[in-house]
């Protein structure tokens, strides 16, 4: 559903002949990835992108061996939403690839990704905290940076702060030539927000961030069910 959302705006702008604007398209993932942690946070943590599973993991917050489960899901989701794309409408829009803009060199946009991850995974992992204690409302703080990230830095890099999204289209349209910008920029700002997070908040291993990522659907039915026998 977030490459859906994220890679079939330009899709359907460019097969509609723009009736969806830029404004709309950028904004769209935000308002997915909001949609996302509301309906399936509680179940997995909804993290729709390798880079948050790995900073949670290195907060130990998240269990390293459910990494290759997760980036398992992701890639496929990423994938099969392209498939579904080209299906409908055809390999148009370049299926949604993120690309450096135009004037735009790798290193540029790969500087880009780097920094608009740091504000990403850093949102992810301060509304995750107990320390900031915001419950449901992370799901406002990390779908709104999205697309606040999106309204002004796509020209630049496209905003993609997710490698498996940006995988997904350059996969289909088999052409990676510009990929590595979408690895290593992302990973590098993952890497840089751990590390805003040990020096503002420790080294991790915080309760209510580790529920949060992990998801905590078992203990919200046995507590809904020990309500139910006491009343």
């Amino acid at each position: 559903m977030l490459v859906l959302a994220a890679a079939g705006g330009p899709v359907v702008a460019s097969f509609s002949h723009g009736l969806v604007s830029q404004v709309a398209y950028v904004s769209a993932p935000g308002l997915m990835v909001m949609a996302i942690i509301l309906f399936m946070g509680l179940v997995s943590g909804a993290h729709l992108n390798p880079v948050v599973s790995v900073a949670f993991a290195l907060r130990h917050e998240f269990p390293w061996k459910r990494i290759p489960g997760y980036l398992l899901a992701q890639v496929l989701g990423s994938v099969l939403a392209c498939l579904l794309l080209w299906a409908l409408v055809g390999k148009v829009g370049m299926l949604g690839a993120t690309e450096p803009g135009r004037g735009i060199s790798d290193l540029q946009a790969m500087g880009m990704e780097a920094a608009l991850t740091l504000g990403l995974v850093s949102t992810i992992l301060g509304t995750a905290s107990g320390a900031q204690n915001v419950g449901g409302l992370s799901a406002l703080a990390v779908g709104g940076y999205i697309a606040l990230a999106g309204l002004w830095s796509s020209p630049i890099s496209g905003a993609s702060m997710n490698p498996v999204r940006s995988f997904g289209p350059d996969l289909v349209m088999g052409n990676f030539s510009h990929y590595w910008v979408y690895l290593v920029g992302p990973l590098l700002g993952a890497l840089a927000a751990v590390g805003s997070a040990y020096v503002l908040r420790g080294r991790g291993g915080d309760v209510m961030a580790a529920r949060a990522a992990q998801g905590a659907l078992d203990a919200a039915v046995a507590e809904a069910r020990s309500e139910a026998k006491q009343a």
